[in-house]
């Protein structure tokens, strides 16, 4: 088993926290992660899964279960399913007010989200579980991570076979069972298109338009569901970058697949060799990267990206109190170039610190305010 690198987080967090939520889309490892938590924490728990008829028989008198329990530590798996628990729970938290009651797993949702800060408010703390990481598997193998993503069974797949056929069957899964039941209620074809549209122009700035007019729906439509993607962790939208300066600069955000895996299979890309022939390679370098760094950073950045339409540009800008503190520019080459968009959007950043960042350069100065490196390398910056 690959150690997470959220477990002390989440240990922390459940020695002052009443409720800890732990979100992400399906597969990620939120349960393994919860159940060996169970044999860390030291408190008696209780594991509840919604999706079991008989954890459900158990919840039938949710109040009457939770009293009974009132000395354990009881998750809540698919918490989602039954999301009239929220208000059940914050009278039980309010009579007995211990850290660490309550640790609830859930796909999120916009209604998940939604009734749990209604009625949680003060109570609970949400800690998202993303895929593998860049430092959960770096003895392992890098270039894997990138074809495979993080989910951590598609990672760990025996042979490209076996990989290649569960994201075949965690796409079909997503698509026909799991985003309905959160909410999405579309037909499961134009689903597929779209997530098939977005991944062609993954990492580009997103042209509704164009989209609606492939899929015969309106550009509001497009934007609502790009937006539940993203907020069921499926999805990213980078968003433009703006200074002060007055220069024309591009509006709409990028929009990214988060799981590098997911992305390939989209596109019938299933091997290494695939990959280094497709003209997605690049955008799929820049996605893979940007979602390590951000998975690193937690919420201590905010991210965008930088485009005038000029051509000056950047891939990634990591602010703190809106002061740039990053700028990134990411290319898939072991030795890159600064170009002239590149040049000029570095002095209109104004960063502390300006990086390119490729898959295995040296660490070197490229210009006096510039450094090229790694990934890792890159990394060792934001401990």
């Amino acid at each position: 088993m690959i150690q997470r690198s959220a477990e002390k987080k989440l240990l922390e967090t459940l020695s002052f926290f009443p409720v800890v939520g732990i979100v992400g889309p399906r597969q990620v490892g939120k349960t393994t992660l919860a159940k060996k938590l169970q044999t860390i924490i030291d408190k008696e728990s209780l594991y509840i899964d919604l999706e079991n008829p008989r954890d459900l028989a158990r919840l039938s008198d949710p109040v009457l279960f939770f009293e009974t329990h009132a000395d354990k530590c009881i998750l809540i798996d698919e918490i989602q399913l039954m999301p009239e628990l929220f208000s059940i729970i914050r009278p039980m938290v309010d009579m007995n007010r211990i850290p660490g009651r309550f640790i609830i797993l859930g796909s999120a949702s916009p209604i998940l989200i939604r009734k749990s800060s209604e009625s949680l408010a003060g109570r609970i703390a949400y800690f998202e579980l993303s895929g593998l990481n860049f430092t959960e598997v770096r003895k392992i193998n890098q270039n894997k991570l990138w074809m495979r993503g993080g989910f951590p069974d598609a990672f760990l797949a025996p042979n490209s076979d076996l990989w290649k056929q569960w994201q075949e069957n965690f796409i079909k899964t997503y698509i026909e069972r799991d985003l309905p039941l959160l909410g999405l209620n579309i037909g499961t074809k134009l689903l597929r298109n779209l997530w098939t549209m977005i991944a062609h122009s993954h990492g580009s700035v997103i042209n509704y338009t164009n989209i609606s007019k492939s899929l015969e729906m309106s550009s509001t439509s497009i934007k609502k569901y790009i937006d539940f993607f993203e907020s069921a962790f499926l999805f990213r939208q980078l968003q433009p970058y703006h200074t002060n300066i007055k220069k024309r600069v591009v509006k709409s955000p990028k929009v990214f697949i988060r799981d590098s895996g997911v992305l390939h299979s989209l596109l019938n890309i299933d091997s290494d060799f695939d990959l280094e022939g497709h003209p997605i390679k690049g955008n799929s370098w820049e996605g893979y990267v940007i979602e390590q760094i951000l998975q690193h950073a937690g919420s201590n950045y905010q991210a965008f990206f930088y485009r005038t339409h000029q051509g000056a540009e950047l891939d990634l800008i990591l602010t703190k109190s809106l002061r740039p503190v990053f700028a990134i520019e990411i290319k898939y080459s072991s030795s890159p170039k600064l170009t002239k968009g590149n040049l000029i959007s570095f002095e209109d950043i104004q960063a502390e610190h300006n990086f390119i960042i490729t898959p295995d350069s040296e660490d070197y100065l490229i210009s006096r305010t510039t450094r090229v490196c790694s990934l890792s390398e890159f990394l060792k910056t934001q401990k």
